[in-house]
């Protein structure tokens, strides 16, 4: 549905009479991986990722079908992390010690149908809201030990990790649904909004094999994750080619 949509924005853009621009973007994003279960709640160990923090480069397609309203199409790259502190292992003693990163490089698909309200010559405010298609290149953990003596690291896909103890692995195609605000003068921009997440990233929906190797038998077998995958993210953009009136 989401491709169909891109191919009848794209004709309509190319047989609209408005105006129409090619720009790049760059910004800063972060990514959240959720579970929406009460065990979550209860427990905030259970789901040990963290936001991943990173940034955002692309280009796009803005164009106006009527005047005020039209569609930015566009492509992003985005890359993201997160490192912890070296901590004790026990608490009782200095070594071993442990910390993670994660890194993840995502390619995106988006379409945003906005409207620009011009408050003053060539200056709009813009809201937008539409698809995004994101597909992870890579997802990488990568577990650091040390001691007094040496340090070793265990480096994992989270796509194809085959260990039955870890069966948080995710899929490589995510859909989100975003709303947001921005700022346009000239051929100068800013945005920033929200991506939610549309469909469940886990490869194994039964909650008992996702969490049970961590959260223990305290949960209701056989019940569906409820997980989603969120994106918030701030754009500054400029366009080098104009066309049209």
């Amino acid at each position: 549905m989401i491709l169909a949509a891109l191919t009848v924005i794209t004709s309509l853009v190319y047989a609209q009479e408005g105006t129409s621009a090619i720009g790049l973007q760059f910004g800063f994003a972060q990514t959240d991986y959720r579970l929406n279960s009460w065990e979550v709640k209860a427990d905030p160990t259970v789901l040990t990722n963290h936001p991943l923090n990173g940034v955002k480069l692309g280009i796009v397609w803005d164009a106006t079908i009527i005047k005020g309203f039209g569609s930015m199409i566009g492509i992003n790259y985005t890359f993201g992390t997160y490192s912890s502190r070296w901590k004790s292992v026990n608490d009782d003693m200095l070594y071993p010690q442990e910390k993670e990163r994660n890194n993840y490089h995502q390619g995106e698909i988006f379409v945003d149908w906005q409207y620009k309200f011009e408050i003053a010559g060539n200056t709009y405010v813009i809201v937008y809201t539409g698809p995004t298609i994101q597909c992870q290149l890579a997802l990488t953990n990568t577990t650091y030990t040390r001691t007094a003596d040496e340090e070793k690291q265990v480096k994992i896909s989270r796509f194809d990790y085959g260990d039955d103890a870890m069966h948080q692995d995710y899929k490589r195609l995510n859909v989100t649904w975003g709303v947001g605000v921005g700022f346009q003068y000239d051929r100068f921009y800013i945005r920033g909004g929200y991506d939610f997440g549309l469909i469940n990233p886990y490869k194994i929906n039964d909650f008992a094999e996702v969490f049970g190797p961590i959260y223990g038998d305290n949960h209701d077998s056989g019940r569906h994750t409820r997980g989603r995958i969120d994106q918030w993210q701030i754009k500054l953009g400029f366009y080098f080619a104009q066309f049209g009136k």
